[in-house]
C-alpha cells in the first residue's frame, strides 16, 4: 500500500547526512530496525523506489528516516537532500530482517548504520544497553552518523574506526579479523551487521571463521 507523507522537519546530522521528519499515517508501525521503499512524491520520481531505515521509536507521533546523499549518482539521495519542509514522499508497507534478538555486538559502516539507531534508541528508553557493544567503521570523524548521541548513550561501548584519517580519538584502519580478535571477546552471541554488501558478506565470513553460530548473525539478506 502506497502512503503520501508531509516532510514536517529536516535537519542535518553531517555534512552529508540530514533527518527527516514526516508524517506517520494512521495504524502505520514497524519493529526498530526495519525499513520502507520510499519514493521522492514529485513528477517522474514516483516510481523510483529507495529502500530507508526507520531512526525514530515506535511511539513517536512522527516517522524519520536518516539519509546520507550520493551526490554523484544523481538519484534519489540526491533528490531528497534537496527537498524542503512540506514536500511529500511516498512510502509503503514495511519490511526487513534485522531486529533485536539479545545483548551483542553491532557492526556498521557508514550508512549502515540506519538500521541500528531505532534498536539502540529504544535499547536506552528501555534502560536495557547494558551488554551491547557498538563496532563503527567510517572514512573520517565528520563521517560518524549521531557521534554525540551514540557515544552518550554507549560511553566506552562505542568504537570508531577510520580508514582514511589518522586521528588520535579514534581508532586507524579497518574493521578486519585481527580488529574482531581484539574488539570482540565472545563470539558466541549475538552480532548485528550492517553496511555495503561487501562488508556484509566479509564480516559474516570472519565471525563465522571466530566461531559465530550463523544464527547468531543478523543481516539484511
Amino acid at each position: 500500500m502506497d502512503y503520501i507523507v508531509k516532510i514536517l522537519e529536516i535537519k542535518d546530522v553531517t555534512h552529508d547526512v540530514k533527518s527527516f521528519r514526516f508524517e506517520k499515517p494512521a495504524g502505520y508501525s514497524f519493529v526498530p530496525g526495519q525499513a520502507t521503499d520510499v519514493s521522492v512524491n514529485k513528477p517522474g520520481w514516483e516510481d523510483k523506489k529507495n529502500p530507508f531505515t526507520f531512526t525514530c521509536l515506535r511511539e513517536e507521533s512522527f516517522l524519520e528516516f536518516t539519509i546520507k546523499r550520493y551526490a554523484s549518482h544523481n538519484g534519489v539521495t540526491n533528490l531528497l537532500h534537496q527537498l524542503i519542509v512540506g514536500d511529500s514522499l511516498i512510502i509503503r508497507d514495511v519490511w526487513g530482517a534485522i531486529e533485536y534478538k539479545g545483548p551483542g555486538y553491532f557492526i556498521a559502516g557508514g550508512a549502515g548504520i540506519t538500521p541500528f539507531l531505532a534498536i539502540l534508541r529504544r535499547l536506552h528508553t528501555d534502560n536495557a544497553l547494558a551488554g551491547n557493544k557498538l563496532l563503527f567503521a567510517n572514512k573520517t570523524a565528520a563521517d560518524i552518523i549521531c557521534n554525540d548521541e551514540l557515544t552518550a548513550m554507549l560511553g566506552a561501548d562505542f568504537i570508531n574506526v577510520l580508514s582514511d584519517e589518522n586521528n588520535e580519538e579514534y581508532l586507524h584502519g579497518h574493521i578486519n579479523e585481527d580488529f574482531l580478535k581484539k574488539e570482540i571477546k565472545d563470539f558466541n552471541t549475538h552480532f548485528y551487521v550492517c553496511g555495503p554488501d561487501k562488508m556484509i558478506a566479509d564480516i559474516n565470513e570472519l565471525l563465522t571463521k571466530q566461531g559465530a553460530s550463523p544464527e547468531n548473525v543478523v543481516f539484511e539478506k
